[in-house]
């Protein structure tokens, strides 16, 4: 019983497929390639694709992922990623924008919105993707997946396995890596 909440609020372990975080493996990487008819893409440019989520936990929730294989948040770091640190968050701010932007299409509120990324092992993925959410939530519990937690003394976000947009942006221009453990 407990390992069924915990699968339903972190989600399942994925097959290893999905753990490998390359893109010949990365079921996201088929919204932009091989099986976008798999997607309900509300959204694309030239770098980003944004499309409905599968299990929506909110009145409105979707995926914004780069067309270029990242593994995640986690991974955002001028060494695991081949740019200057600051084009780094430069790109998650453009994330940010476009969020708001795809939100803004659907009239959400400003006081309606949440945006933030799971961090490793919490999340089913292995590719970049920005949740893009207009609250409430479609279930109290729900709400657990997506849990804000503020920083405390240097720090921009407490013990979480979800970062906020914000946070994540923050910590990223102090050129830190974001982590579940307070950063």
């Amino acid at each position: 019983m407990f390992q069924k909440l915990i699968h339903w609020v972190i989600g399942k372990p994925q097959p290893t497929h999905y753990q490998l975080g390359n893109s010949q493996s990365c079921i996201f990487c088929g919204a932009y390639s091989t099986n976008r008819s798999d997607f309900d893409i509300v959204w694309e440019d030239q770098e980003f694709v944004a499309f409905r989520d599968i299990r929506p936990s909110a009145q409105q929730h979707m995926q914004l992922i780069p067309k270029t294989h990242i593994e995640s948040i986690r991974k955002l770091s001028q060494k695991d990623v081949k740019m200057p640190q600051y084009l780094i968050w430069v790109q998650v701010r453009r994330m940010e924008e476009i969020g708001h932007s795809i939100l803004d299409t659907f009239n959400v509120p400003v006081s309606k919105r949440k945006m933030g990324f799971h961090i490793p092992p919490f999340n089913s993925v292995l590719h970049l993707h920005l949740h893009v959410q207009a609250l409430p939530y479609i279930s109290p519990i729900y709400r657990l997946k997506y849990p804000f937690v503020r920083g405390f003394g240097g720090y921009e976000k407490g013990f979480s396995w979800f970062a906020e947009i914000g946070q994540a942006i923050r910590i990223l221009e102090k050129g830190h890596r974001v982590t579940v453990a307070p950063c």
